[in-house]
Formats: structure tokens, sequence, C-alpha cells
């Protein structure tokens, strides 16, 4: 089974991808909502990082408080790979099921829809590894006009992430996401054809 490695800064349009892969009849492996999952009430993730950060971000319903979660763990380096050093073994664990499952039920590819993929090396274990990339200001620009965040946050979670240049060198296949969603679909196209030959 083709690994198929899906990667992009915020505000990319990494998910609109994924979804267009997902269509096209590839399973999808969504490290984010695998992120939340872990994070369920009563999970023992979520026990630990209430833990380390702080038991009042668990609300009387037992659910995180994933904004003031955000502020405290983004606050500093230190603090973020205190939060990742938690997470992240659960997300790759989880992830690693999901792959096994996928190859299990015979999947020809299984795409792994992951934002540090390159930040963590995972790219090495794929066997095709995709970027979306779309210029700084647009990703500003889509991330205050379409995700309502503040232009300083939005700028703020960029400067967090892998920087693009470093993220395209890691790349076998760039989609360019500057344009329309029209644009999209024969690069999506063309990976698709690249995946199944």
């Amino acid at each position: 089974m083709k690994r198929i490695g899906l990667t992009g800064g915020i505000g990319s349009g990494k998910s609109t991808v994924a979804n267009m892969l997902a269509d096209a009849g590839f399973p999808v492996v969504d490290a984010d909502q695998i992120a939340r999952e872990i994070m369920e009430p009563g999970s023992p993730v979520l026990d630990e990082v209430a833990e380390v950060f702080g038991t009042d971000l668990i609300d009387a319903y037992g659910a995180l408080d994933r904004a003031e979660l955000a502020r405290r763990a983004f606050s500093s380096k230190e603090e973020t790979e205190k939060l990742n050093a938690i997470t992240h073994p659960a997300i790759r664990a989880e992830s690693k099921r999901r792959f096994d499952a996928a190859e299990a039920r015979g999947e020809k590819a299984c795409v792994y829809d992951m934002p540090l993929l390159v930040d963590l090396g995972l790219h090495r274990d794929m066997d095709i590894t995709v970027v979306v990339d779309v210029e700084v200001e647009e990703r500003v620009r889509r991330l205050v006009e379409k995700r309502g965040l503040d232009e300083a946050d939005a700028r703020a979670r960029i400067a967090q992430q892998l920087d693009d240049e470093t993220r395209k060198a890691a790349a076998d296949v760039v989609i360019d996401n500057n344009g329309a969603r029209e644009d999209l679909a024969p690069q999506v196209r063309e990976l698709v054809e690249r995946i199944n030959s």
C-alpha cells in the first residue's frame, strides 16, 4: 500500500485537497481529527494534559477548553514541547493503527493528512510527499476572512510553523493553491494518476 503524506501550512487549503483525494476513493488518516479524538472527555491523554497545564482546563462535563490550552501551550517553545511530548506519541499510535487497518482492507493507497509531516521527519516514511503551497499573505487573508482569526494571531501561527521553503524542499509534489478552487482540480487529478500508476 502506498503511503501519501499530505501537508501544508495553516490556511494553505490542505484539508480541501484531502477531501478531493477522499472523493477520488483514497482513505484519509487525518492527524488533526485524531488529535481532537485523543482529547475526548475521560481519555488518558486529556488527563495527562490537565495534570501538566492545569485541571481548570477541564469543564464540569469533562470537556477541554481548547482555546485556553492553546494559549498556555503555545506561549513558549518549552510549553509547546511539553504538549507535543504528551500528544504526539498517542497521535502516532492511532495513525499507525488506521494505516494498518487500511492495508488489511487491501487499499491501494492511504493519505496521511498531517500538518507537521515534514517538521517531525515523518515524510521519510511516505511513498509520496505532497505539499499544498500558498503565499503567506494569501494564507493570512484566508485565515482572517474564512476562519475569523485576527491578523496578528494568523501571522503568529504561521510564524510558529516550519517555513515554506523547507516544507517544499521535502516535497515530491507541490500543489499550488494560490488561485481558485477550480485551479486545484487538474493538479489533484494529476496527483491521483501518479498515485494509481
